[in-house]
């Protein structure tokens, strides 16, 4: 990790009750995953203000990858965009603004190799429904929140725990990040 993201992902971890960022320990869990499945397409829901987007970001330019982001408020991702051209990512980062279910419905047509879930927690379900077909075999959904909105998050859970096609753990984390595996 270069000097300039360093230093702008210890200036956000700052901001973290403000902007609901996930932890430097989650962070560092989905960089060292991407690494190591050498994934080349991800899909991220809920950019705010760029923090778990500079994490995958930097390993996506190990892999020679990309990330697609999606961000419901618009000044958020006016946030994240100046930090991820400052850390220099814009090339390979494909941001997107508002209604994550809509966009994916009608925007989204390629597949993708891990999608990270970290946005409105009472539609975790719905995404689910929306991108287990864009997830490649082998691919892994992470959503953050399972332990700290536990009830708000229980149908999602439940339905990829019980999906013949995931195997799912939830990692103790902070907050509870949940990782399910396509099989």
């Amino acid at each position: 990790m270069d000097s300039r993201t360093i230093e702008i992902l210890d200036k956000l971890e700052k901001t973290q009750d403000e902007f609901w960022n996930i932890s430097h320990q989650t962070g560092n869990f989905i960089n060292m995953l991407i690494k190591l499945m050498k994934a080349k397409n991800v899909l991220e829901l809920g950019t705010s203000n760029g923090y778990s987007g500079l994490w995958i970001a930097d390993a996506l330019k190990t892999t020679n990858g990309k990330l697609t982001t999606i961000e419901f408020w618009e000044k958020r991702q006016c946030l994240a965009r100046e930090y991820f051209e400052y850390c220099g990512f814009s090339d390979i980062v494909n941001f997107k603004t508002g209604q994550a279910y809509d966009i994916i419905k009608t925007e989204i047509k390629e597949m993708f190799d891990l999608v990270f879930i970290d946005a409105n927690k009472q539609e975790y379900l719905s995404f689910f429904e929306v991108v287990h077909p864009l997830l490649n075999k082998g691919g892994v959904i992470l959503a953050d929140n399972i332990i700290s909105h536990a009830k708000k998050v229980e149908p999602f859970v439940n339905a990829i725990s019980n999906h013949k096609e995931y195997q799912v753990q939830i990692l103790d984390l902070p907050d509870g990040l949940l990782m399910a595996y396509k099989v």
